[in-house]
């Protein structure tokens, strides 16, 4: 592994960076201490054009290399938000912001983008521009849109974009790099049962509403086992379910379900989508109830393009020494699709060691690989537009 000195100099304090925010974690489109941090260092640091609140609560930096060239103009990404989990690590710096975590590690992607331009700021070694994205919203709430419909790309130029995402059970200093698919599209789905509430213990006068919703649950999973080619990939999860009603002998009059959908590909993802309200109506009708479908749109599945992974790769083999080029893609979903279907790029993984998984309520970023991550970053900067 390489890592430069000055780097590994800054790593204990990117680390209280992390930590920070890490004990003050905002949902998306709440992030606005983290923002304001994230804007303060990097005016600290001597970034040459700073701007809040785009997108909402984003924060973009731009840094000119030491040329006062025409050159190119790199965007880096990182995620801000945190999510609606209570945290169960007991570590000294643990959420104190109660039903809020970091659970993704977000607080390191954060993190280690601001150790990058911390350095960058420092050196200059490169000859063009790096525009520092740090978006709101990653969890399910279009901040990757939101930035882009306020014109991200076009106002700086933006030519390609790269952004990074830890990866439990990965080794601390090993990188994964795919070329073409890597994540799913994310849509989300929620089915309103209605029928007739009614006393627990008087069933047949009642249209009940829970044992439709339990029907729907099961027929959901037909789709991917008799609807859709064996050697295409899609998951359907209902998961969760709530009534108006929270007592032990109560029939609800309705049923409220949520749920996500992932595919690759989009007449998958179209097929899915028709066969969720078939199936809800229906089977709900054969119990004489009713269902409603509300279907939303997520995030696309997300394409690395070919050359600019292979870039990533080269430079993540220069870091790291170890890179993954044949894992399989993951069915877990990522907004930062739709910047890469603005303009090319590369999403890759670091490892983050043998780590509670992400979403749990005992998931913790590692701090061992901040360094790694920083060093990415700038070999990156300095390869991609050498001096000279």
């Amino acid at each position: 592994m390489v890592v430069r000195n000055r780097i590994a100099e800054m790593a204990s304090e990117v680390a209280e960076w992390r930590r920070d925010f890490h004990a003050h974690p905002e949902l998306r489109f709440e992030e606005h201490r983290t923002a304001a941090r994230v804007a303060e260092l990097l005016r600290e640091f001597g970034c040459d054009e700073v701007i809040e609140g785009f997108g909402g609560t984003g924060v973009v930096g731009v840094i000119h290399g030491s040329k006062d060239s025409k050159g190119r103009v790199l965007g880096y990404r990182a995620d801000m938000d945190a999510l609606p989990i209570i945290e169960a690590t007991g570590l000294d710096h643990a959420s104190t912001n109660p039903g809020k975590m970091h659970a993704c590690g977000h607080d390191g992607h954060t993190s280690m983008l601001l150790g990058a331009a911390k350095y960058l700021c420092e050196t200059r070694g490169f000859d063009g521009k790096v525009v520092l994205v740090f978006q709101p919203a990653e969890e399910g709430g279009g901040g990757a849109r939101a930035m882009l419909d306020a014109g991200l790309m076009e106002r700086w130029g933006v030519q390609e974009i790269y952004g990074m995402h830890n990866w439990p059970g990965m080794a601390v200093g090993e990188f994964g790099v795919r070329s073409g698919p890597l994540l799913a599209s994310a849509d989300k789905f929620e089915i309103t049962v209605r029928g007739k509430g009614g006393h627990g213990a008087m069933p047949h006068q009642a249209v009940d509403t829970t044992l439709v919703a339990a029907q729907i649950v099961v027929a959901l999973q037909s789709i991917a086992s008799r609807n859709v080619h064996p050697l295409r990939n899609v998951v359907v999860s209902v998961c969760a379910l709530h009534t108006e009603t929270e007592t032990y002998n109560v029939i609800p009059d309705s049923v409220h379900m949520m749920g996500t959908v992932r595919t690759y590909d989009k007449e998958v993802q179209a097929l899915v989508q028709e066969r969720i309200g078939a199936l809800a109506q229906s089977t709900a009708a054969a119990y004489g109830a009713e269902a409603e479908l509300n279907y939303l749109g997520g995030p696309p599945a997300l394409i690395n393009h070919e050359a600019e992974a292979d870039l990533a790769a080269q430079v993540a083999q220069e870091v790291a020494g170890v890179v993954h080029r044949d894992f399989d893609p993951s069915m877990g979903g990522e907004d930062f699709a739709e910047m890469l279907e603005a303009r090319p790029g590369c999403y890759l993984l670091i490892g983050n060691g043998d780590s509670a998984a992400l979403h749990n309520p005992k998931y913790e970023f590692n701090d061992e690989a901040i360094p790694v991550g920083v060093s990415w970053y700038a070999e990156m900067a300095e390869k991609r537009m050498p001096l000279g």
